[in-house]
């Protein structure tokens, strides 16, 4: 796949244009698929947060950027399909738009319902999350951004990608995440990880990670001292 993981969103030009890079037509050509699951898990979501994510009236812009179809694939009701009937539905998308929520959660039910095992066979297709829609593809997300609790107890991830996500640095509303409390947590990890403000994104093809941000945003690995 090809991967667009956002902060929060399509928030600017620069990840407009990296977004339709990724796609390689205009957008109003491609077919979407949104997942809304991840907000189901988190204390901060709600049904009303799932709609305008869905219809596109967030301030996350994700569905409402005039897509030639939009669909909605709800992960917890896969198990009771078989996949002869959702896995051509995903094959044929363009583009996944993940939401945000929960990163364990969502991480749970992509697991359980089989798409986790199909992303890596869609080698067109271009995901994109934001927040928690991308933190889940990263090898761990920190005991920080630990809320719903897993059967396995772990804050382990899909680790599709080899690096970790701190959204919302500096985030006027989330006065703890701020990139000293970003350093702090990603000396946890033990692995290289990204704190990127909502200005920012990542962009991952064939492994080539490429920053794309009209904001602020730092890189972290294991040897990057603490600041004092």
């Amino acid at each position: 796949m090809k991967y667009l993981l956002t902060s929060a969103g399509i928030k600017n030009t620069s990840i407009h244009n990296a977004l339709v890079d990724l796609l390689g037509k205009p957008i109003a050509e491609c077919d979407a698929l949104c997942i809304p699951t991840g907000g189901y898990g988190s204390s901060y979501g709600s049904p009303a947060g799932i709609w305008r994510f869905i219809s596109g009236q967030s301030a996350q812009p994700m569905c409402g950027l005039g897509w030639k179809s939009l669909g909605v694939l709800e992960l917890t009701a896969l198990p009771s399909m078989g996949d002869e009937r959702w896995v051509p539905w995903v094959r044929d998308a363009d583009v996944l738009l993940v939401n945000g929520g929960d990163a364990l959660y969502l991480c749970h039910w992509m697991r359980q319902s089989g798409l986790a095992d199909l992303l890596p066979s869609l080698r067109e297709t271009v995901y994109v999350g934001f927040s928690a829609g991308s933190m889940v593809l990263t090898p761990r997300i920190g005991e920080d951004f630990v809320g719903w609790k897993p059967p396995t107890g772990s804050d382990s991830t899909l680790g599709i990608d080899n690096f970790s996500i701190f959204p919302h640095v500096d985030h006027p509303d989330l006065s703890e995440n701020t990139m000293a409390a970003a350093e702090k947590w990603a000396a946890g990890l033990g692995g290289p990880a990204y704190a990127i403000d909502d200005e920012t994104a990542i962009k991952v093809v064939d492994g080539a990670v490429d920053v794309v941000s009209e904001g602020h945003w730092k890189l972290f690995t294991p040897n990057t001292p603490l600041q004092p």
